[in-house]
């Protein structure tokens, strides 16, 4: 699901608001939990999941195409963690594939 398909999914189930409203619903909750998130603040949504920021510590790394040892630095990055309940609906649902892929195997 993207972006634009959550504003059109929203839009559909709550008819009274604006097309534009919704949008900017959405983008308003998502940059709340990426500015929490850039702060290192901790996001839980009780039956969803929850979004926190893990640390990678630095390494040492190797170029591809050379060989050559490339110190990589350490890095902050967003982390995703499912709750039970959505775990849960995951395992329950069959597996399809998505649109695109069943057009190109057919």
């Amino acid at each position: 699901m993207t972006r634009s398909d959550l504003v059109a999914l929203l839009g559909e189930r709550f008819t009274q608001l604006t097309n534009r409203d919704t949008e900017f619903a959405v983008k308003t909750m998502l940059d709340a939990m990426s500015d929490a998130l850039a702060r290192g603040h901790r996001i839980e949504i009780r039956g969803f999941g929850s979004f926190s920021v893990n640390r990678r510590p630095p390494r040492t790394g190797r170029n591809p195409r050379s060989g050559e040892q490339v110190a990589v630095p350490e890095k902050l990055v967003p982390h995703f963690k499912p709750g039970k309940a959505l775990r849960e609906a995951v395992d329950r649902q069959p597996v399809e594939p998505p649109e695109r892929a069943r057009a190109v195997g057919e």
